[in-house]
């Protein structure tokens, strides 16, 4: 592929706010002001699994801006994330065993880092899938859709 066609579409991808899951695996930053640096990911269908790598830019602590990265199908984001907030933060504010949660990181604090890999079969062409922080108050500003395509 010519410099050029790779220069453009990294454009496109920038301006679209998406993140191709390239080698089956995704770079996400959150940072202090409860942002994720995208709105979406797309992750090719071919991958059999693919790896989510969070990163805390900020430098507050987890207890006060801790973020992580949870998903589930869209229909399933509210319900997963109220019984979240009753795991409280030693359990990440994610329900232990909730069989509706696809995948999350654990909760990290500023330049801290997780990763977490995702059977991409548990993931249906044409389902709508949601990734949010599960930390209480940052779903409202953090979170965004997982396409399989």
């Amino acid at each position: 592929m010519k410099s050029s066609k790779i220069v453009a579409i990294l454009l496109a991808s920038l301006f679209s706010g998406s993140v191709l899951a390239a080698g089956c695996s995704v770079d996400v930053e959150a940072n202090d002001a409860m942002q994720y640096n995208t709105k979406n990911i797309d992750v090719e269908k071919s991958c059999k699994e693919f790896t989510v790598n969070l990163k805390h830019t900020g430098s507050l602590p987890k207890n006060v801006m801790g973020h992580n990265l949870v998903i589930t199908k869209t229909a399933d984001f509210k319900a997963v994330m109220n019984d979240g907030v009753a795991a409280g933060e030693a359990g990440n504010f994610v329900k232990a065993g909730d069989a509706r949660v696809v995948a999350h990181t654990k909760l990290v604090g500023g330049g801290e880092k997780d990763s977490v890999k995702v059977d991409v079969s548990k993931l249906a062409a044409g389902e709508k899938y949601t990734f949010f922080c599960s930390f209480p108050g940052h779903a409202t500003m953090m979170r965004g859709t997982v396409t399989v395509k």
